[in-house]
């Protein structure tokens, strides 16, 4: 099991929040509350933007529960390659310079990096809140009261639809 833990508060008067500080690792483990976490070692990760290719992130294991501990920034996301502020870029110059969602793609500091259109997309779903979660129940609503208000009568199973079931 890997936990992820966003480092994103200031842990002393000198530190800025939302500093992000790739030696610091937490002693305490989030699994067991345990303070028995050591070091686990360094990795780098992906995280595209103007201002990074990689990050070096931390990583900890916990001598107790045997849990291994990522520590992120919070701009970047688990098992992602492109930063919170690329994702949240793209969406504004789609949304804001009406431009195609395939063209939205921010530059990064890696000039041969650009995202896939097919990336765009996802992001643009993921981040387009202007459809509620029950987007699809409106017009469903409708197409049933059109078929009701012809007369016609539909069956689901052993029950008729009809003005007086609904």
């Amino acid at each position: 099991m890997i936990v992820v833990i966003p480092r994103t508060w200031p842990l002393s008067k000198g530190e800025v929040a939302g500093a992000y500080d790739p030696e610091w690792l937490p002693r305490c483990c989030p699994a067991c509350a345990e303070v028995a976490v050591i070091g686990h070692g360094r990795r780098r990760k992906q995280a595209h933007d103007a201002h990074h290719v990689c990050i070096r992130i931390r990583r900890g294991l916990c001598r107790q529960c045997h849990v291994t501990i990522t520590v992120l920034p919070a701009w970047s996301l688990p098992y992602t390659h492109y930063s919170l502020a690329t994702r949240a870029e793209a969406f504004k110059r789609g949304v804001e310079g009406r431009i195609p969602i395939e063209q939205a793609a921010p530059p990064v500091q890696d000039a041969d990096r650009v995202a896939d259109p097919s990336t765009l997309r996802r992001w643009f779903h993921i981040l387009d809140s202007s459809r509620p979660a029950f987007s699809f129940l409106r017009p469903m609503l409708q197409a049933v009261a059109q078929w009701l208000g012809h007369g016609e009568q539909h069956g689901f199973g052993s029950l008729r639809l009809s003005w007086a079931t609904i």
